[in-house]
């Protein structure tokens, strides 16, 4: 795991030097030698727990902001950034980690731009096939930059962890008190309705006008809660999520769309999941998504997906990485709390485990999963089934995932049984085929963009495609 170890020295360095201290001065506020300091500070000694609690609780910073992954992530960004094919020469990973060290604004800078061109090549596009039927018209990412709006929060909001722990439902019927809430406070009245022209397809239509909540009778109990919480969510708590989304300044009104959605699914997963109670019933059970479902009520996605947002200072779970994909690998959904980098660009890799849990529905399948930088992370992968209206309209299947650094692993049940040292038992994946350099990969769908294709007919080789580096 070179570049974490060197993102971490970095980061002391940073700090130190922003605090304007020497060497010798931090060492002697840190207890430690001023030469022992200069080795970690060169990635060439481990920074220690206790070392980590002194830094933070004498220089008064966030410990994640030490020990996250965002440099790792931006170093993965930029890898995809370099890997383009319009641009000359290529760029290896150590240039990128110690640009992503020594400047990280700037490298971050340089991820923007080309976000910028990506955006304009789409446009460009878009422009040229209007334009030949007499109109123009701007293609946006909205999609991506809600995404990132999460992202970039670490998928935590205590502003509405707050408003939903003001709710204080009671322990009995919570659809009952949510309903009783909706049609005391704000005039709301709830039905669940037949899946036929009413409903129209939707699962759950709000009519303003009427102040009518509609549900389709094909929801199951947990995602009839998980609806009504979401509308609450919409009118209790629209102060906070709309503070949040203005200090966002997205540039769209789909992606301010997009993150109120989120935003209000966000505070109906607090309602029905309280923190507090969550994280602790969560660590006394092992982060067992299945106990976990049954005591609270909620679906194995609702559960796996609450455990990504238990990131509260000073009160934090394991940081999980979580994500949903379809069957042909399309991600819906995604958050990276734990520094899991998803391709901005391209596909999932295929040795992903996600993929796997399609094989075996309703069970578990776990993964060591090493990324080409060294990170690996412990995950587990379960396919969940959308609710149907019908023989006419079957139920959907999707894949969820969650994973952590495997350093966290044992702690988490799933990982009972596991030699998490041995070798043997890591999978090697990568972002995916455009960037992953893995040459023996038998699954291999695209050569990759920054190395030349090599065509021979008389050698077959274990990946469809060979290639060599380009100079």
């Amino acid at each position: 795991m070179a570049v974490r170890k060197t993102l971490l020295g970095q980061k002391i360095r940073r700090l130190r030097q922003e605090r304007g201290r020497t060497q010798q001065q931090m060492a002697g506020e840190l207890g430690i030698s001023a030469s022992y300091l200069n080795l970690i500070e060169h990635d060439e000694r481990p920074v220690t727990v206790p070392l980590l609690l002194k830094l933070g609780e004498r220089y008064g910073v966030d410990l994640n902001a030490l020990t996250d992954d965002s440099e790792r992530q931006l170093v993965s960004a930029l890898s995809e950034v370099f890997a383009d094919a319009g641009l000359r020469g290529g760029v290896d990973a150590d240039e990128i980690a110690r640009l992503v060290s020594a400047a990280p604004r700037a490298a971050r800078a340089i991820s923007d731009l080309y976000r910028a061109l990506r955006d304009a090549r789409d446009d460009a596009q878009a422009l040229n096939i209007d334009l030949s039927e007499g109109r123009s018209r701007r293609v946006v990412l909205p999609t991506e930059e809600a995404r990132d709006f999460f992202e970039t929060r670490h998928n935590h909001f205590p502003a509405l962890e707050k408003a939903a722990e003001a709710l204080q439902p009671p322990a009995g019927d919570l659809g009952r008190f949510l309903s009783e809430r909706l049609a005391r406070r704000h005039g709301v009245n709830v039905e669940i309705a037949a899946a036929d022209e009413t409903m129209a397809g939707a699962l759950r239509r709000f009519e303003p006008r009427g102040r009518r909540l509609s549900l389709s009778e094909a929801l199951p109990l947990a995602s009839r809660n998980f609806h009504l919480a979401y509308q609450l969510g919409l009118l209790e708590a629209r102060e906070a999520i709309g503070d949040a989304i203005r200090a966002a300044r997205l540039s769209t009104p789909e992606g301010e769309t997009l993150c109120r959605i989120g935003l209000a699914n966000y505070f109906a997963g607090a309602v029905l999941m309280p923190y507090a109670a969550f994280l602790a019933a969560a660590q006394t059970e092992r982060y067992d998504i299945e106990r976990l479902m049954n005591r609270f009520g909620v679906s194995f996605e609702q559960a796996a997906h609450r455990l990504s947002t238990l990131n509260r200072p000073g009160a934090a779970g394991i940081p999980f990485f979580f994500a949903r994909a379809d069957i042909a690998g399309n991600v819906s959904k995604r958050f990276s709390a734990a520094g899991f980098h998803f391709s901005r660009y391209g596909g999932a890799c295929p040795r992903f485990v996600v993929h796997e849990a399609f094989a075996t529905p309703s069970l578990i399948r776990r993964q060591i999963a090493r990324l080409p930088d060294g990170a690996t992370f412990f995950c587990v992968a379960r396919t969940v089934e959308k609710p149907g209206g019908g023989f006419h309209a079957p139920s959907g299947h999707m894949a969820v995932v969650l994973g952590c650094d495997v350093a966290r692993a044992a702690e988490i049940v799933y990982a009972d049984g596991l030699d998490l040292a041995h070798l043997g038992a890591v999978t090697e994946i990568g972002v995916g085929c455009r960037l992953c350099e893995r040459a023996d990969c038998r699954q291999r769908a695209y050569p990759p963009l920054q190395h030349r294709l090599v065509v021979d007919e008389a050698v077959k080789g274990p990946s469809a495609y060979t290639f060599r580096p380009q100079r």
